[in-house]
């Protein structure tokens, strides 16, 4: 089997293990037929997208022992939901972007030129 590849074309890096991020929890944004998310923007999370998230629904400030969810502070890389970043851009809160860590899939909800505009290790 092929390795994922990032929206660059090349091998897909790891986007965090502390905290571990995917929707595997193995540190890599891959996305899967389970994936109904799509959890491939490796993102570098800011105060006012956690703002922006928490006030559609989606709490990534708090811990949830449960699930074993620390909750994220500003630094913090997390693979984002491709459609939630779009959703952050066009209200002008996207986070940061690790094109290297950010899979291809990536492309069919997001223009690679707006993931540029984004990135941190561009």
């Amino acid at each position: 089997m092929p390795s994922p590849k990032n929206v660059l074309g090349e091998p897909l890096q790891t986007c965090s293990t502390d905290p571990l991020t995917g929707f595997y929890r193995d540190g890599c944004c891959r996305t899967g037929q389970s994936d109904a998310g799509v959890h491939v923007v490796c993102t570098q999370v800011t105060d006012e997208f956690l703002l922006f998230s928490q006030a559609r629904g989606n709490d990534l400030s708090t811990p949830n022992p449960m699930y074993q969810f620390p909750g994220l502070v500003a630094g913090d890389r997390w693979c984002l939901c491709a459609q939630r970043w779009q959703e952050a851009l066009l209200a002008g809160v996207a986070p940061p972007v690790v094109l290297a860590a950010t899979h291809i899939s990536a492309l069919e909800f997001i223009d690679l030129e707006d993931l540029q505009a984004h990135a941190i290790d561009a």
